[in-house]
């Protein structure tokens, strides 16, 4: 009989500690910067990358940092199907897949951006936001694009593969999962290398060890693809 896999012993979400940076360091400090000093308005960030570079986790770690020192933030991401209106409450805005905005969603980010860098009442709010595509080339309204680009631009590059052995086993250790380092070889030969999806298949991995309550190795891996449809594996 196969057992109930509990939420326990989870990792916390996003924060800027536990994002590992590679060659992101700047990013990482400079954020960490404009948190620290949090009511000193500086110039919008943009963070820009490919799949699993950790936008999404550094937009969301900012705004966690931000909300901890009692900072409110709006958020918008593509999912986000009827954008409210700016409010004039908020510290800070957040914008994230910018790339994947509808015209609806990409009104509602025009009218925050306008609203957080000149607002009817107090200083500007912080403005971040991320997006698969460097401003100049994102499928955009113009004048949307264009702010986007305004201020800091990041790109954010991937980790190599000493890196990410080096995150995967910090993701493990946080869930109490031993990864061998076959495993892991494992992992990187046979499946999609960004971050992203490695630790979606982290995740996919720890859950199903604590269904059949046996240690990751290479057969319980297999085991697992056998019995979900929804493999990561490379053909």
């Amino acid at each position: 009989m196969r057992q109930l896999a509990l939420d326990i012993g989870l990792p916390v979400g996003p924060t800027l500690e536990n994002y590992l940076p590679g060659g992101n360091s700047q990013v990482v400090q400079h954020l960490k910067g404009m948190v620290q000093a949090h009511d000193q308005r500086g110039a919008p960030v943009y963070l820009w990358g490919g799949q699993g570079t950790g936008k999404s986790h550094l937009l969301k770690a900012a705004v966690t940092a931000l909300n901890e020192q009692g900072a409110r933030a709006g958020w918008l991401d593509a999912s986000v199907r009827w954008p409210c209106a700016f409010d004039e409450d908020w510290d800070a805005i957040a914008l994230d897949e910018v790339e994947r905005y509808n015209p609806a969603q990409q009104a509602a980010a025009f009218n925050w951006f306008v609203n957080a860098s000149s607002p009817a009442t107090g200083a500007p709010r912080h403005i971040l936001a991320a997006g698969s595509l460097p401003p100049a080339d994102l499928p955009l309204r113009e004048d949307l694009r264009t702010r986007l680009g305004w201020g800091h631009v990041f790109r954010l590059e991937p980790l190599d593969e000493a890196q990410c052995r080096a995150a995967l086993q910090r993701q493990a250790g946080e869930r109490g999962v031993v990864l061998t380092d076959e495993v892991i070889r494992f992992m990187l030969v046979r499946f999609a290398r960004d971050m992203g999806s490695l630790m979606q298949l982290l995740e996919r991995l720890d859950q199903f060890a604590l269904q059949e309550q046996r240690a990751v190795t290479i057969p319980l891996l297999r085991a697992m693809l056998q019995d979900g449809p929804h493999a990561l594996e490379h053909s």
